[in-house]
């Protein structure tokens, strides 16, 4: 009983370890891509180099050059009935 108890604590202390390594690694390869986006490097060809999909590169990495594509539009008179019924 005693030797499941420390298998089981060893590996939770395992999976930690490499839980730890992983984000560290993660971490590392998001900062690489995001520098490479700034040198001109494509989405396509990180994709290649790091065996991830190109969308989850664009995703991680966008171009830098690029202007926000999302807008958000308000239609007209919404924000004074937002206002008027803050004041009740």
């Amino acid at each position: 009983m005693e030797e499941i108890r420390d298998r089981v604590q060893a590996a939770a202390k395992k999976r930690a370890r490499a839980k730890d390594a992983f984000t560290r690694a993660d971490t590392e390869l998001r900062d690489l891509l995001v520098a490479a986006r700034t040198e001109d490097i494509g989405p396509s060809e990180l994709a290649r180099l790091t065996g991830l999909t190109r969308e989850w590169v664009a995703k991680i990495a966008p171009d830098p050059e690029a202007k926000a594509r999302r807008t958000v539009k308000v239609p007209k008179g919404t924000l004074d009935r937002v206002r008027s019924t803050d004041s009740d």
